[in-house]
Order: C-alpha cells, then sequence, then structure tokens
C-alpha cells in the first residue's frame, strides 16, 4: 500500500465571485426592476419609451460594436442610459443617480450558507482574494475585510480567461501562480482560464457534476461547497 503524496499548502486561495460566493440572476433581475421603477419616477420619458427588455437589447447591441465594454459592465449600461436618455431629451444629469440606484440593488447579494463560515475558516490557513469580470462591491456587500486583495476586470484593463488577471492577483500578494488554487463557477472563464495561468484551479459547482466533461476541461478537484474545498485542501496537502 503506497502513501499519498502530500504537498505544502498552498499559500493564496483566489475566488471568483457572482455565482460562486452567491446567485447573481435573481440578483440583477430585481436591480434591472428597481432601476426601471425609478426611471418611471424620476425619468418617465425614457421609461415609455423603452422598456427592462429594450434596455437590455440595446445594451447588446451597443456591447456588439463596442466590446472593449465587456471589460466593465457598469460602463455599458451607464452608456445605454445615456443613449436612452439623448433619445427622449431627458435630462442627462439624472444618469448617475440612476446608476447609485441599480448599484445599490445589484450589490444586494444574499451569500451561499457555506460562505462566511468558509472564509473564516480558511483566513487563518491561506491569503484570500478575488478575480472577477464582474462589478460587484465586495465593501457595500460586506465581505471586503475577508480578501487581502480583489482584482476586477476594469482595474487590470483583462478579462478572464486571460492569464494577466490571475498574474495580477497573484502578483499584489507576491506569490507565484502555482502557489495559488483558484476556485470559480464558470468551467471554461474560471478553470480553464486559471490552470492556463499556472494556478491550480478547483470547479465550486453547486449543481451539474458532470459539465465540465463537455468542454475537455478537468479540473483539480469539483466540490459542491467550500467546506468541500476546505477538506481537500487538508486531503491533499500537509
Amino acid at each position: 500500500m503506497t502513501n499519498q503524496i502530500r504537498r505544502p499548502w498552498p499559500k493564496a486561495v483566489l475566488f471568483d465571485l457572482d455565482d460562486t460566493l452567491w446567485p447573481i440572476a435573481p440578483v440583477i433581475v430585481q436591480a434591472e426592476q428597481q432601476l426601471y421603477d425609478w426611471l418611471r419616477v424620476n425619468a418617465p420619458r425614457v421609461a415609455e419609451r423603452n422598456t427592462i427588455d429594450s434596455l437590455r437589447q440595446a445594451r447588446i447591441t451597443l456591447l456588439a460594436q463596442q466590446p472593449e465594454f465587456q471589460l466593465d459592465l457598469g460602463k455599458l449600461r451607464r452608456a445605454g442610459l445615456v443613449a436612452a436618455f439623448a433619445e427622449v431629451g431627458e435630462d442627462e444629469s439624472k444618469i448617475e443617480q440612476a446608476m447609485v440606484e441599480f448599484f445599490a440593488a445589484r450589490n444586494s447579494v444574499v451569500p451561499y450558507d457555506d460562505v462566511l463560515p468558509g472564509l473564516l475558516r480558511l483566513k487563518g490557513r491561506v491569503q484570500l482574494g478575488s478575480v472577477s469580470n464582474g462589478n460587484a462591491d465586495l465593501k457595500t456587500i460586506g465581505l471586503s475585510h475577508h480578501f487581502k486583495v480583489s482584482v476586477a476586470a476594469h482595474e487590470v484593463g483583462c478579462a478572464k480567461p486571460d492569464p494577466t488577471i490571475f498574474h495580477a492577483a497573484c502578483a499584489r500578494l507576491g506569490i507565484a501562480p502555482a502557489e495559488a488554487v483558484y476556485v470559480g463557477d464558470d468551467v471554461l472563464l474560471d478553470i480553464q482560464g486559471a490552470q492556463r495561468a499556472g494556478l491550480r484551479a478547483v470547479w465550486l459547482n453547486r449543481t451539474d457534476s458532470r459539465a465540465h466533461l463537455e468542454h475537455g476541461v478537468q479540473p483539480d478537484a469539483v466540490v459542491p461547497d467550500i467546506h468541500a474545498l476546505i477538506d481537500w485542501l487538508h486531503a491533499q496537502h500537509a
């Protein structure tokens, strides 16, 4: 019988945010509804001319024309509002308040039950960081104090799966990519992206444990929650 070779613990565990630490789709639906309700009261000509869906379709068209907006979806949403306000001659000075309303709702996320206790268990053992293509505000959400670094696509000018964004997080922590484990829900952006950047990658898959096989991606581990991630770390590392 051979003993499993255990390696040293990673120096850092980096997390994706949306759909890894909290579900995002229902939050965005609610945020868009709250923004539209605000428009009805404060910019009625915009609301009269548009629906939530037509505003969304306009953003999709704008993104196709200017793909650089992919790095900052907040800027994309603001640009969409600028166009909508200009179309009906609405006062564009109201747009910043509209964005405040949207982001307040967008950051009203509810972390999965395992997130806070899991982060607390990890903090004493490894450095924690986040790498996200989105625009979640960890300070507003109330989780920023758990992370030593938080890297967002709009800050570094590139998005996952580009290796640069993963390397930026590692550089800020003063570690090599091989010394980090990345945890995310997206097989291509998170798992394949992190592995190609030289990190190990754990798929935090809360739904279908077989989906990664469809892309030929082989995560270093597949876990259903952060507690299982910690169990894997204990099993693999001395």
